[in-house]
């Protein structure tokens, strides 16, 4: 078989999508343009500079697209793969590196400083989010760990909010009111006001949605609700606020299909009386201030969960706590020419889940970490970075026989190199990890302790920006060592199934990013992906890891035909994946394609979108191999048409 990656390879890859893409700025005069700041680094940076991948999605973005919730956003907008959560609700399981169904416990998400990860294999819900209080999301592509800890070899998500985007903005605000196919009543709101206090302003944030649907099986009609509300205060040299917010499911849960039920009526159940309700509260504070040279910035907030489930006559329910901290500073001076920027920080996690019943249990992690990281940039441009982290966590069940008690170090070495007329390249490697969650080490084979995933990680890219656009490609590999999963084919006294310590595995990909003005009145977005997820030596030697594609491709693009005319579409491909270890069958690739058409009036937009235009019959979600066709298959939806107002104020 050919090798998917190759330091040769890569190279050509990287020049390729430059010299082919239609753009023609290297043929004109070097312009300086103004830096693009991403906050993924923990505070404020200058995009263009950094030795790592960083994708941005912005709130305008985000509504010209018509995505109703940051899942959708992610896969519409970056062209992420996303999988369709048990729970339904708009909910996806995301998948930035080709980690199958291990994704979750291997990427961070991050909401206004917040860790919203858990410390089990629930998954992070994300659709609970007010997605008009969204104003940026922030991929950070590849190992995270030195600044996010463990579990952030895939990468991390950073949402903001426009309350803590810490911009100032005039009063105002929007109502939104949608209908559409499948049964959908979709309501949003949001608003902002702000008035001078002593020496500096006062601002109050309220986001709001409801959003009922019959959804497009049998079963699966969900109602949720969300609310948040910020309140902040800001003068020249601190800010300082606090935040709340809430979220809840009410949902049917339909279950899986055999292939020829999909075929046959892709909307039936086997599960007509299954139910789920899940209810999320926030609290968090927050302070920001600046002394000369220094940044400090903490945050502190608590979260609840409650999921309370019927599952084929079964009660599953469980109680989530989690109180996270961090305090993180940073001095920026400049000397002799070169500028040097140090960052340093505490994060802590004190996370329990209490699940109740005859067989209940009590889980319980607490974690604390010290991280350093320093970027010295030369008078040339070339920048260099050094960063180290060192976590310790101990995690206890009453279900395990052994805790996990244990201390890891993630660190990793960058650098870029601008090269001229907005193209830079660079480069890092370093070392990222991540513990087994309250779901793996519980349930082990023959009661084995799992071992720490570790994962070797190396990038090489080069980005360009212009005045019209930009361009990012990069090269990844990550060597995991004692990876952490289930395998079906583990012994467990007596049957087979059980959370293990794989043997090798490796991610490897090239990745691309583009965006282009082609017109004054057009734009052009295009990502896509070629990964390879597998199995080094053992018994799975050579095999893919089940649930990643390895090629996708999403093209989208934004046109103003005429004042007050909008509209915007995009298609997105993802090629087949294998459901089972053994790749002994395959689900089939798909296309889908999305449009929405959008007209202003005064303070008004009139807006119609069709999702799934084609119609096209597919699922992203399947479990198992039956006769060398894929089964436990999770259907999607078909062809969806949305009618929305929206006013501004």
């Amino acid at each position: 078989m050919k090798k998917l990656w190759s330091p040769r390879a890569a190279l050509l890859a990287a020049a390729l999508p430059i010299t082919t893409f239609p753009f023609t700025a290297f043929a004109q005069t070097s312009v300086t343009l103004p830096p693009t700041l991403v906050t993924a680094p923990r505070f404020p940076d200058n995009s263009q500079s950094l030795p790592f991948g960083v994708s941005v999605i912005t709130a305008d973005e985000i509504e010209r697209s018509g995505a109703t919730t940051i899942n959708e956003a992610l896969m519409r907008l970056l062209g992420v793969v996303g999988r369709q959560d048990f729970y339904g609700g708009g909910e996806y399981n995301i998948d930035l590196r080709g980690f199958g169904s291990t994704a979750d416990s291997n990427q961070v998400v991050i909401v206004d400083g917040i860790r919203m990860s858990e410390a089990d294999s629930g998954g992070t819900r994300l659709a609970g989010i007010p997605i008009e209080s969204v104003e940026r999301i922030e991929v950070l592509r590849g190992s995270g760990s030195v600044l996010y800890g463990e579990g952030a070899t895939g990468g991390v998500i950073v949402i903001t909010t426009k309350a803590g985007a810490d911009k100032a903005r005039p009063n105002g605000g929007s109502v939104y009111a949608g209908v559409g196919s499948y049964g959908l009543r979709d309501l949003r709101a949001n608003a902002n006001v702000g008035a001078n206090v002593g020496a500096g302003n006062f601002s109050l944030d309220a986001s709001a949605q409801k959003r009922d649907a019959d959804n497009h099986r049998d079963n699966f009609r969900s109602r949720t609700d969300a609310e948040a509300l910020t309140g902040q205060w800001s003068g020249d040299h601190l800010r300082i606020g606090a935040r709340y917010g809430r979220d809840s499911l009410d949902s049917g849960l339909p279950g899986a299909l055999t292939l020829a039920q999909f075929e046959s009526d892709p909307r039936q159940t086997n599960t007509p009386t299954d139910h789920a309700q899940i209810k999320q509260e926030r609290e968090s504070v927050f302070a920001q201030a600046q002394f000369s040279e220094w940044e400090i910035a903490a945050d502190a907030g608590t979260r609840t969960k409650k999921l309370r489930s019927m599952n084929s006559g079964s009660d599953y329910d469980y109680d989530i706590r989690s109180d996270d901290a961090s305090l993180r500073a940073r001095n920026s001076h400049d000397f002799a020419g070169v500028k040097n920027l140090f960052v340093a920080g505490f994060d802590s996690l004190h996370w329990t889940r209490d699940v109740l019943g005859t067989f209940g249990s009590s889980s319980t992690q607490r974690s604390t970490a010290w991280y350093l990281k320093d970027d010295v940039t030369l008078a040339s441009g070339t920048r260099i970075g050094l960063g180290w982290r060192a976590e310790s966590a101990k995690k206890e069940n009453t279900f395990a026989p052994d805790a996990i008690d244990d201390r890891q170090n993630a660190w990793e070495v960058g650098a870029s190199q601008p090269l001229g007329n907005g193209v830079t390249a660079y480069a890092r490697t370093g070392r990222s990890f991540r513990f087994a969650n309250a779901d793996e080490y519980t349930f082990t084979s023959l009661g084995a302790p799992l071992l720490p995933q570790t994962s070797r990680d190396t990038e090489v890219g080069v980005r360009w920006r212009h005045a019209k656009g930009n361009v990012d490609v990069r090269a990844y590999r990550s060597n995991l060592t004692n990876e952490i999963g289930f395998d079906p084919a583990a012994p467990n006294f007596g049957f087979f199934g059980a959370n293990v310590n794989f043997d090798p595995t490796r991610r490897q990909g090239i990745e691309l990013d583009a965006t282009q003005q082609v017109a004054s009145n057009v734009d052009v977005r295009v990502n896509a992906q070629l990964r390879d997820a597998k199995f080094r030596s053992g018994a799975y030697a050579g095999k893919d890891v089940p649930l990643v594609p390895r090629r996708t491709v999403a093209v989208r693009a934004d046109w103003s035909p005429a004042a007050q005319h909008h509209l915007s579409g995009g298609v997105q491909w993802v090629s087949s994946q294998h459901p089972d270890f053994a790749n002994s069958c395959s689900m089939p690739a798909y296309t889908t394609a999305d449009a929405r058409y959008a007209y202003d009036w005064k303070q008004a937009e009139l807006s119609l979108g069709v999702a799934n235009l084609t119609g096209h019959k597919y699922y992203t979600q399947a479990f198992a191999c039956a006769s060398g066709q894929p089964t436990s298959v999770y259907p999607e939806p078909g062809r969806a048409i949305t009618a929305a107002l929206r006013v501004k104020f």
